[in-house]
């Protein structure tokens, strides 16, 4: 099999990226180890740099329409006072929310558009096995599905985009430059609340315990308690009483669902909270993207968003550089200029969020976050962080000229 691009793994990043390369008339083959899209998916809030890359993708629309929740911002409480309140209202229309959207949902309806143009191929099920190589360069990659036959599929340009434990990015032998830098790791789970809306994302503080709370689609609550790095054990042993009794003290207005909705420690699913900047994104022949290149923690809602802005920056590099027969890594490079920076910006920003809002307590720790939060609250300098955090340094738009192929026919349900 010989395709221009092979793409690994149908994450976001990696679908966004194999949409825009369709659209440009590159052929394009797309590997996922999963059979289905329906996985359990934690981080699903887009910030406004990510929905303007999926509205200029023409797909924003229909994958809302699948089922979202808007939301007006963030909020950070300490009990029931109000430190600090970042309103996205603040921003330029239509981009001026956030949006939980259920990952299934966005997936689905990048893949039905996929699938609606001509030079795509999906093989789903499919787990990469090896990198195939000549002289030095990557040239396409082994996949297997179990109980079938292994598939070598040669390809102009291996793209690895199958996350922070990216497959790809091991084979060629690339360092994930794991830092731990966060004290946190996060546990997530949901709850039914119908007619209990936040509209907000909302992180609680109490004593020292911080929980994250927003609503999601179909009428739920999705719930991040934030535990010491490490700290799994202890909530294990104390067993799902304990559980519910420390978070109805932190959440002591969703005391009755947590009691009656959360019934046994395998609803919870653990986060390890890490970043990573992989030593390098490049090689002859190969890219790694989104996750796999660099990975960030959850605070803020940066990681599908980077992912996004990636899939748009790597979309005109790939199809200059295959349009010119140059693949190399000097080639190819230019993305990891560009985009590393950025990556870098946001785990530096991430570890002062986290610091300023889940560190350690006292009257000067508290003095210093009420004083950040007036200034982000209630100045104009507030606007201005406000779409640093929507959008990064500078929005990323998608190379809508270069695409030669619409997307036509009905949307899949």
């Amino acid at each position: 099999m010989h395709t221009d691009v092979l793409v690994v793994g149908a994450g976001p990043a990696g679908l966004a990226l194999t949409l825009m390369l369709l659209r440009s008339g590159v052929t394009v083959t797309l590997a996922e180890r999963s059979t289905s899209l329906r996985r359990d998916f934690h981080g699903e809030i887009l910030q406004p740099g990510g929905q303007l890359v999926l509205d200029q993708l023409g797909v924003l629309e229909g994958a809302s329409a699948r089922g979202a929740r808007a939301l007006d911002g963030f909020q950070v409480l300490n009990r029931d006072r109000l430190l600090l309140d970042i309103d996205y209202r603040r921003l330029p229309a239509p981009h001026n929310r956030l949006l939980a959207l259920p990952q299934p949902h966005l997936l689905a309806e990048l893949l039905a558009a996929c699938e609606r143009l001509p030079g795509f191929t999906y093989l789903d099920g499919h787990r990469i096995g090896a990198l195939v190589e000549d002289d030095g360069r990557c040239t396409g990659a082994v996949v297997n599905r179990p109980g079938s036959r292994k598939v070598t599929v040669r390809a102009s340009v291996v793209v690895g985009a199958d996350g922070r434990f990216s497959k790809t990015r091991t084979l060629a032998g690339i360092d994930s430059g794991r830092r731990e830098v966060f004290d946190q790791d996060v546990v997530w789970f949901t709850l039914p609340a119908s007619g209990q809306p936040t509209g907000r994302v909302r992180i609680h503080r109490a004593g020292k315990a911080a929980v994250l709370v927003h609503d999601t689609y179909p009428d739920r609550l999705r719930i991040g308690w934030t535990l010491p790095h490490g700290g799994w054990s202890r909530v294990a042993e104390q067993g799902i009483d304990g559980v519910r009794r420390e978070l109805a003290a932190a959440l002591p207005q969703y005391a009755d669902l947590l009691h009656t909705h959360l019934t046994g420690l395998s609803e919870l699913s653990l986060l390890d909270v890490f970043a990573a900047d992989a030593a390098t994104w490049t090689r002859d022949g190969l890219v790694l993207l989104g996750d796999a290149a660099h990975t960030h923690g959850p605070l803020g809602a940066q990681g599908i968003n980077l992912a996004l802005q990636d899939a748009a920056v790597l979309h005109p590099v790939l199809v200059d550089a295959l349009a010119d027969g140059d693949v190399r890594r000097e080639r190819l490079g230019a993305f990891e200029a560009e985009r590393r920076p950025v990556a870098e910006a946001v785990t530096r920003m991430q570890r002062v969020q986290s610091m300023a809002f889940f560190g350690k307590g006292g009257p000067v720790a508290e003095f210093m976050r009420a004083r950040a939060a007036a200034v982000v609250t209630r100045t104009p300098a507030g606007a201005r962080i406000t779409s640093r955090i929507a959008y990064g340094r500078t929005p990323v738009g998608v190379r809508t000229e270069m695409f030669s192929a619409a997307v036509d026919g009905p949307r899949a349900a």
